[in-house]
């Protein structure tokens, strides 16, 4: 059996952990159980734990899957959505075309 597990930086346990707890609250504020919310997502109330928790072992579909039952799956799309760094270097690789003479 292989075991593929990589490493999580701190910095970025950090952000799982506070989308876990913001998860966590979402749920809370709706009042609704966990059993409620791991039967909606068909995920277990340990893996329900696990995204409260922030756990990287979780797959990106389950977080989707609960953001979902939540009523926040569009939230989704906000990750990357003002990439600012990147149209800066895609500013700076811009080159303008020169033009080509005219034809007479």
């Amino acid at each position: 059996m292989n075991n593929n597990t990589s490493i999580i930086l701190p910095k970025l346990e950090r952000l799982l952990e506070e989308m876990g707890e913001q998860i966590k609250l979402a749920r809370l504020r709706r009042k609704l159980s966990t059993e409620q919310v791991s039967e909606r997502s068909g995920i277990s109330r340990k893996t329900l734990y696990s995204v409260e928790k922030g756990k990287g072992s979780v797959t990106i579909g389950v977080y989707i899957k609960v953001l979902n039952v939540l009523g926040l799956e569009k939230d989704f799309l906000n990750i990357a959505k003002d990439d600012v760094l990147g149209r800066k270097l895609q500013d700076i690789g811009l080159t303008t075309k020169e033009r080509a003479p005219k034809r007479n």
